[in-house]
C-alpha cells in the first residue's frame, strides 16, 4: 500500500483548497489510519510506545481541542475485516471527526495547540488518508440532535 503521510499537504494546490470555504454545512472528516509497529519521533527521543499508543496520545488531546473550533470526535473503530474488495493490507482504524466547515478544520490544524500535539500523530502513523465528506440532502435534520450533543462534549 503506497500512502504518503503528511502533516500538511505537500501539493500547493491542495493546501490552497484547504483554505477555501468548502461545502456548506458540517463536514465529516473520515480518517483512515495505519499505525507504525513502533512509534518513531522525528527528534530522536527514546520511545517504547507502539505507533498506536503514540497516536492515541494525539487522539486524546485532539478530541479535547476539537470543540474549541466547533468540532467533535464523532466515531472511532478498529478495522477488523474486509468484506468486499482487495487491498494489500487493511487500515488499522477509522475515525470520523466533525467540523462546522473546512475553515474550522484548517484553523485547528494550524493552531499552536495542534502543532504541539501533532508530533505524536506523526510518530505513530505509517500512513493516513483524510477524506472530507458532507451529508446528503435531508439527512442533517435527522442528525442535528446528535451533532449538537457531540459538539457540546
Amino acid at each position: 500500500m503506497q500512502v504518503v503521510n503528511e502533516v500538511f499537504p505537500s501539493d500547493p494546490e491542495r493546501f490552497r483548497q484547504m483554505m477555501e470555504e468548502g461545502p456548506k454545512g458540517p463536514i465529516f472528516m473520515v480518517n483512515l489510519l495505519k499505525f507504525k509497529e513502533r512509534a518513531a519521533y522525528k527528534d530522536g527521543r527514546p520511545c517504547d510506545l507502539s505507533g498506536r499508543d503514540a497516536y492515541m496520545i494525539y487522539g486524546r488531546a485532539v478530541s479535547k481541542l476539537l470543540p474549541k473550533f466547533g468540532g467533535g470526535a464523532f466515531f472511532a473503530a478498529d478495522v477488523s475485516f474486509l468484506a468486499l474488495g482487495q487491498v494489500e493490507e487493511l487500515w488499522d482504524e477509522i475515525a470520523i471527526a466533525t467540523y462546522p466547515n473546512r475553515k474550522a478544520l484548517f484553523e485547528m490544524s494550524t493552531s499552536p495547540e495542534w502543532q504541539e500535539i501533532s508530533v505524536h500523530r506523526d510518530a505513530g502513523l505509517k500512513g493516513q488518508l483524510n477524506i472530507e465528506t458532507v451529508l446528503q440532502d435531508g439527512v442533517l435534520g435527522r442528525l442535528q440532535p446528535l451533532l449538537e450533543a457531540i459538539t457540546r462534549g
